[in-house]
């Protein structure tokens, strides 16, 4: 399994549209789509988990093609920091 995040999504995307998008390239395991805590509106990113084959062919097709005006960017998930010292 590959963990694939998916930057400058259209706006209007929620999470059913960013699973279609991606299900042609293999089983997607989940697909969250980004949004604001206090607006609830998309921040045009999310992350698609699937298999690593279909991870691969969907980057390679996926990144740079454009959608609903936008040009995606698709690539491999880093791994988030654990040092939240700054943060509150």
């Amino acid at each position: 399994m590959k963990k694939l995040y998916v930057g400058n999504l259209p706006f209007d995307f929620d999470n059913q549209k960013l699973e279609e998008l991606f299900a042609k390239y293999g089983n997607v395991v989940s697909a969250i789509l980004i949004k604001d805590r206090y607006t609830g509106n998309s921040k045009g990113f999310g992350f698609v988990e699937l298999d690593d084959d279909g991870a691969k062919k969907a980057m390679e097709e996926l990144n740079n093609q454009e959608v609903g005006g936008r040009s995606l960017k698709v690539n491999e998930a880093k791994p988030m920091e654990t040092d939240r010292q700054f943060r509150r």
